[in-house]
C-alpha cells in the first residue's frame, strides 16, 4: 500500500555517526595569469560522536585546518593514484580486457564515494544537562526537544594544485563543470547528494574581470590599489557541493529587459549574438512560474556562455546558474539553431526547479526529477513553439525509446539501472533513452488523472519547501511519495498504481501491438485482432524483477495496467472505443460496433461532370463516397493510442487507401506520420500512394517536419516500377517554388516563409537518396544536386545560407555514382574544394560549411575507394585536424580519419589513431566525442563482414588509458572507454548495468591471459 514518506522525527532517530555541513564559506583569490586558485573554506560541522570528519578532496595542496581556530590533524590522500605503465602488457584478449575494464572502472567509482580526507576533531563533551538527557532516554524517558550536536567550525587554507577537472583555465577564462564528483576538485567539500547546505563565497579577480557564481551578489569590493575586486555572494538554499559553480572572464553582462530577476553573460564578441538569442527567455520563465504556482526558487537566475571547447558539456547545471556553451548563440540572420537553442535554454530553466531545487530521494529516484524536468520543457514547447512541435517531438521521442528500451539499462527506478552505476547512467546514449523515457511516463500518468490535477501535485511538491517544519528534508522527492500523491491528489486508484510503478518505472519494455481487422457487414462491426508483444525479452524483464521489484504485485510482469483506446473514423463521424487490454491474453479478437449505417443513396453513382475526388461545384455531399477503401464498408481509418497514453510501438495494418484517407484527413501529426511511415512501407506502391504523398508535401497548411517525411517517403518510391514518378515529383515541387521558369535556373535565396525554407532545404537530401535498380543515383538526381550548389545565390537574402549550402554538401555524400553519373563527379568535388577556401577566409556559423564538407568528401571517399587512393583522402582532410582549427571542425575531421582508418585498415589501426588523438587532443569535450565515434565504430566492426583482431598493445593502452589521469579528469571519456572494451568484446547488446553487476562479482583484480 503507496503510504507518504513520514517525517524523519517519526519514523527514525537522529544519526549522529556521520558528519553534516550547516554551511559553507568558500573565500578564493584567482591569478589568471599564473593559473592558479588559492583560498580557505570555513565549514560549519556537526562533528559525530569519534570526533572524525570526513571530506572529498582531489588535486588540492591542504597548506592548514583549524577546527574552532585550533590546529588539527588531517589527513589526505588522492583518489587518483599513478600506476605502473606496464601493468597491462599482459592481456592478450577482448574477453579478459573487457573484465579488467569493468574491475578498473567499478574500482575507480567505488573509490571516489569514499572521503579522502579525514580532519581529527576534538570529541565533544558532554554537559550536564546532555547526560541528563541521556539517562532519561535510558529509563524509558523521551524529550521533545533535538539533541545538541557538536557542531565545530572547521577552516582549510589551501590551493588548487591542478586546474585540470572541476575548475578550469583556458584562454584567459576560468570556470568550472559539475562532472560527477569533481566539485572536491576545487574545494573541500561533502561530495554526496544528501549533504545540502547554504553558502557564502568571495572571489578576488583582477579589475577587469568578472565573476559570476550562485545565489545573489551582495555587492563589489575594490582593492586598494585598484588592482583587484572581490565579488561576494550568498546562496540562502542549501543545494549540494555539485550545484556549485564559478566563472571568471572579462564579461559582458546584459540584464533582462523584462524580468529583473534574469541576467546573461558572454564574451564581448559574441554580445550581439547573446541578446538575439535570449530576447525570447523572459516568457519561458514567468510561464514556468505560472504553471507553478511559485516563484523562482533561488531569487535570480543567469545564463553563462562560453566557447564551446571549454565546456565538457553544451550546458553545465549550477544553483541559480547555468554554464552554457556560446555555440548555441545565434544572430538574426541564422533559422536553423532557433528552435533548438530555445528548447535546450528551457530545459535549463527547468532543471533549475526540478533537478537542483527539487532532488532526488535517492539514486533510483534521479528519474522522476529529470522527468519532471522534461515535462516542464514540453509545456514550454507546446505553449511557444506549437502544439505540433511538440507532438512530433513526443512521437519521435517515444519511437526511439520503444526501439532502444529493452534491457536492464532503461528501467528507470531499479538498482539495477541507477544504484550500481553510480549515477553514470545519465551519459550516453542509453542516458538520453531514460530521459526521453521519463517524460513518457509521467505524460501517461498526466493523461490518467488529467492535466489539472497534475500540476497541482507539482504545485504542493513545491509549496511543501515554503513551510517552517524543519524536521525533514521537504525538498527530496521519492518514487514512493510522487505514486502516493498519483492516488491522493490525482485520485488514481490504487490497484492502477500498483500496477502503473513497477511496470513502468521498476521494469523495462514496451508494448509492441501488431493489429489487422475486418468488417463485418452483417453485423455492422469491426472484427479487431491484435497480437500484444514486448521489446525486452522475458529474461530482461526476469532480471530487473528479481533484482528490484516489490514481490507485492507479481501479475505487473505481464502486460500492462489501462486499455487502450481506439479510434474509428466513420463516413458518420469519429468515435473511441476504449476497450482494448493491455494486459492479459497476448492474442486478441475484439469486435467494435459501427454508428455509421449504409443507406441506399450512399451507393448512387456520381453526377456528370463530378470531379475525380467524387465533389462537384454544388457541394460535398457525396465527396466521402470515393474515401472508403470498399464500397461494402463505413470505415474511412482506424487508429490505435490517438492521444499517446501509451509508449508502444504500434504496427496497425491497414488498406492503402485507409492510410491515405489517414494522411489526408487527420489533422493529427502523429497520425500524419504513422501513415506515411507505413505507406513507405507498403511491399508494393501504387500511384495512388506517390499522388498522395506529393498532394501532402505541396500542402503549405500541413506541418512541416512531417511534410519533409513525406519528401523522404517519396524518395523512397522512386523507382523504375513508378516511372521514377516520387524523383520527378520531388524535383518539380522544388523547381515549383525555387525556379525562374523564364530561364530555368535558381532563383537568388529568399527565405521569408520559415516552414517551406525548412521543406525546400530536405529537398536535395531527399533527391540524393533516391535509388536505381543497380543501387546508384540516377542522373537526373545528381545534376539536380550539381545545379543547386552551382546556382546558389544569397544576394538580397536577410538570412544566412550557412545552413542551406551545408545541407547541398551533405546530399553530394548521399549520392551514389554510377557509370553515368561519374562524369559529374569532379564538378561537384571542385564545387566542395571552393566552399573549403571561401569558409577558409570567411569562416562560416560554427564552421558548419567546413563540417558538411569533411563529411561528404569523407563519404565520397568510403564509396569510391576503388577510384580515390586511401592516402588522397586522408592528405585532403588531415590539415584540419591542426589545433588552430575551431573545435568543432577539428574533432569532425578526426571523426572522419578514424572512419578511414577503420575502412581501410580495420578497427585496431582505428583504435590506435584513436590513442593518438587523445593525446593530442586539448579539450575534455573532443576527448568525449572522440570517445562516442570510436564506440560506434566498434559496434559496426562486430556486425561487419570483417573482423580483425584487436592487438594486444592496443587493449593495453586503453586499459590504461582507462585508469590514466586523463580519464579521471574526463568523466565521460572514461565512461565510453569502459563501454568500448566491452562492445569489443562482444557485450553491446548486454547493458552496462549488467556488465557492472557482474564485475561487482568477479575479483577486483581479474587475471590475464
Amino acid at each position: 500500500m503507496a503510504k507518504p514518506r513520514k517525517s524523519k522525527n517519526e519514523d527514525q532517530k537522529p544519526d549522529n555517526s556521520e558528519a553534516v555541513v550547516r554551511h559553507q564559506k568558500l573565500c578564493l583569490s584567482i591569478d589568471m595569469d599564473k593559473h592558479l586558485v588559492y583560498g580557505y573554506t570555513v565549514l560549519e560541522i556537526a562533528v559525530p560522536d569519534n570526533g572524525i570528519v570526513g571530506l572529498h578532496a582531489n588535486n588540492l595542496v591542504i597548506e592548514r585546518v583549524t577546527v574552532d581556530g585550533e590546529p588539527a590533524e588531517f589527513e589526505a590522500f588522492p583518489h587518483y593514484q599513478q600506476l605502473d605503465e606496464g601493468r597491462w602488457c599482459a592481456v592478450s584478449s577482448v574477453t579478459s580486457a573487457a573484465s579488467a575494464a569493468g574491475s578498473v572502472y567499478l574500482s575507480s567509482l567505488e573509490n571516489e564515494l569514499v572521503p579522502n580526507f579525514m580532519i581529527m576533531c576534538s570529541k565533544s563533551v558532554k554537559t550536564a544537562s546532555e547526560q541528563q538527557a541521556q539517562s532519561n532516554s535510558e529509563n524509558g524517558w523521551h524529550s521533545s526537544e533535538e539533541p545538541k550536536q557538536n557542531v565545530k567550525l572547521v577552516r582549510i587554507d589551501y590551493w588548487v594544485e591542478k586546474a585540470e577537472t572541476g575548475i578550469h583555465f583556458e584562454n584567459g577564462i576560468l570556470h568550472t563543470d559539475n562532472q560527477i564528483r569533481r566539485a572536491c576538485c576545487w574545494f573541500p567539500c561533502m561530495e554526496e547528494s544528501s549533504q545540502c547546505c547554504c553558502y557564502d563565497m568571495e572571489f578576488t579577480v583582477p579589475t577587469n574581470f568578472v565573476a559570476a557564481s550562485n545565489g545573489n551578489l551582495l555587492y563589489q569590493v575594490l582593492s586598494k590599489d585598484g588592482a583587484s575586486k572581490t565579488y561576494v555572494y550568498r546562496l540562502n538554499v542549501p543545494v549540494a557541493a555539485r550545484w556549485i559553480s564559478l566563472a571568471v572572464a572579462p564579461f559582458e553582462i546584459f540584464p533582462d529587459r523584462h524580468s529583473s530577476f534574469l541576467s546573461y553573460m558572454c564574451l564581448p564578441a559574441n554580445l550581439s549574438k547573446l541578446q538575439n538569442t535570449v530576447g525570447f527567455f523572459h516568457t519561458a520563465f514567468s510561464h514556468y512560474e505560472d504553471y507553478l504556482s511559485a516563484s523562482f526558487p533561488f531569487g535570480s537566475y543567469t545564463q553563462v556562455f562560453i566557447a564551446p571547447e571549454m565546456a565538457i558539456s553544451s550546458m553545465s547545471l549550477g544553483a541559480s546558474m547555468t554554464i552554457l556553451s556560446s555555440q548555441i548563440l545565434y544572430d538574426e540572420k541564422v533559422i536553423d539553431q532557433t528552435i533548438e537553442t530555445r528548447i535546450k535554454l528551457a530545459f535549463a530553466l527547468a532543471r533549475q526547479w526540478f533537478g537542483v531545487y527539487i532532488t532526488a530521494e535517492a539514486p533510483s529516484d534521479e528519474w522522476l526529477l529529470d522527468g519532471l524536468a522534461g515535462f516542464l520543457t514540453d509545456l514550454f514547447i507546446k505553449r511557444f513553439l506549437g502544439n505540433n512541435e511538440a507532438r512530433y517531438r513526443r512521437y519521435k521521442a517515444n519511437c526511439a525509446v520503444c526501439k532502444a528500451d529493452d534491457s536492464g539499462a532503461t528501467a528507470l527506478s531499479s538498482s539495477t539501472s541507477s544504484n550500481d552505476l553510480y549515477g553514470t547512467q545519465c551519459i550516453g546514449l542509453y542516458g538520453k533513452i531514460r530521459s526521453w523515457k521519463s517524460v513518457a511516463v509521467l505524460q501517461m500518468l498526466e493523461k490518467q488523472m488529467g492535466p489539472e490535477s497534475f500540476r497541482k501535485i507539482l504545485q504542493i511538491i513545491l509549496s511543501r519547501t515554503r513551510t517552517q517544519d524543519t524536521t525533514r528534508p521537504m525538498r527530496n522527492l521519492s518514487t514512493k511519495e510522487f505514486r502516493h500523491f498519483a492516488n491522493k491528489i490525482g485520485n488514481l486508484e490504487r490497484p492502477f498504481l500498483k500496477e502503473f510503478f513497477p511496470r513502468w518505472v521498476g521494469s523495462c519494455g514496451c508494448p509492441v501491438l501488431r493489429m489487422g481487422f475486418s468488417y463485418n457487414k452483417r453485423k455492422n462491426m469491426v472484427e479487431l485482432a491484435v497480437m500484444r508483444g514486448c521489446t525486452a525479452s522475458l529474461d530482461s524483464m526476469t532480471k530487473v524483477v528479481n533484482g528490484d521489484l516489490d514481490t507485492e504485485n507479481r501479475e505487473s510482469d505481464v502486460g500492462w495496467p489501462g486499455m487502450m483506446s481506439i479510434r474509428v473514423y466513420e463516413l458518420d463521424g469519429m468515435y473511441d472505443h476504449p476497450i482494448l487490454p493491455m494486459a492479459g491474453e497476448t492474442w486478441q479478437l475484439l469486435e467494435i460496433q459501427c454508428h455509421s449505417k449504409l443507406a441506399a443513396k450512399r451507393f448512387q453513382k456520381p453526377k456528370k461532370g463530378s470531379k475525380p475526388d467524387g465533389s462537384d461545384d454544388n457541394g460535398d455531399a457525396v465527396s466521402n463516397l470515393d474515401l472508403r477503401s470498399n464500397a461494402d464498408s463505413p470505415l474511412l481509418w482506424l487508429r490505435a493510442d490517438p492521444e499517446m497514453e501509451y509508449l508502444a510501438e504500434i504496427n496497425f495494418n491497414q488498406p492503402v487507401q485507409m492510410l491515405i484517407n489517414q494522411l489526408e484527413k487527420d489533422k493529427d501529426v502523429v497520425a500524419q506520420a504513422q501513415a506515411i511511415t507505413m505507406l513507405e512501407a507498403m511491399p508494393q506502391l501504387s500511384f495512388s500512394v506517390v499522388n498522395a504523398l506529393n498532394n501532402f508535401l505541396g500542402d503549405a497548411k500541413a506541418f512541416w517536419r512531417v511534410r519533409v517525411e513525406a519528401a523522404f517517403a517519396l524518395a523512397c518510391t522512386a523507382s523504375e516500377e513508378t516511372d521514377w514518378a516520387g524523383l520527378l515529383h520531388l524535383i518539380k515541387f522544388y523547381k515549383s517554388r525555387r525556379y525562374d521558369i523564364n530561364i530555368g535556373l535558381p532563383k537568388p535565396n529568399d527565405f521569408h516563409d520559415f516552414p517551406e525554407y525548412f521543406v525546400l532545404e530536405a529537398i536535395p537530401n531527399a533527391v540524393a537518396m533516391v535509388r536505381a535498380s543497380d543501387k546508384k543515383s540516377p542522373r537526373e538526381a545528381v545534376e539536380f544536386v550539381l545545379q543547386l550548389l552551382k546556382y546558389n545565390d544569397n544576394n538580397g537574402n536577410p538570412y544566412s545560407d550557412v545552413f542551406w549550402l551545408a545541407t547541398l554538401v551533405q546530399s553530394i555524400g548521399e549520392l551514389e555514382f554510377g557509370q553515368q553519373s561519374i562524369p559529374f563527379l569532379s564538378s561537384l568535388l571542385k564545387r566542395i574544394d571552393r566552399l573549403l577556401q571561401f569558409d577558409r577566409l570567411m569562416p562560416s556559423y560554427n564552421g558548419i560549411l567546413t563540417i558538411s564538407c569533411i563529411r561528404a568528401l569523407t563519404q565520397v571517399a568510403l564509396k569510391l575507394s576503388e577510384f580515390i587512393p586511401h592516402d588522397r583522402a586522408i592528405a585532403l582532410i588531415r590539415p584540419f585536424c591542426d589545433l588552430k582549427s575551431i573545435w568543432q571542425v577539428r574533432i569532425e575531421a578526426s571523426k572522419a580519419l578514424l572512419d578511414l582508418e577503420f575502412h581501410f585498415k580495420g578497427i585496431d589501426a582505428s583504435l590506435k589513431l584513436f590513442i593518438e588523438y587523445l593525446k593530442e587532443e586539448p579539450s575534455l569535450r573532443g576527448q568525449a566525442k572522440l570517445g562516442v565515434h570510436v564506440t560506434r565504430l566498434c559496434q559496426m566492426r562486430n556486425g561487419s563482414h570483417f573482423d580483425h583482431d584487436v592487438s594486444s598493445e592496443s587493449l593495453g593502452s586503453l586499459l590504461r588509458l582507462l585508469e590514466s589521469r586523463m580519464a579521471f579528469n574526463n568523466v565521460v571519456l572514461r565512461h565510453h572507454l569502459f563501454c568500448i572494451l566491452q562492445v569489443l568484446a562482444g557485450h553491446q547488446h548486454c547493458t552496462e548495468s549488467q556488465e557492472m553487476k557482474h564485475c561487482k562479482r568477479a575479483t577486483q583484480r581479474p587475471q590475464v591471459n
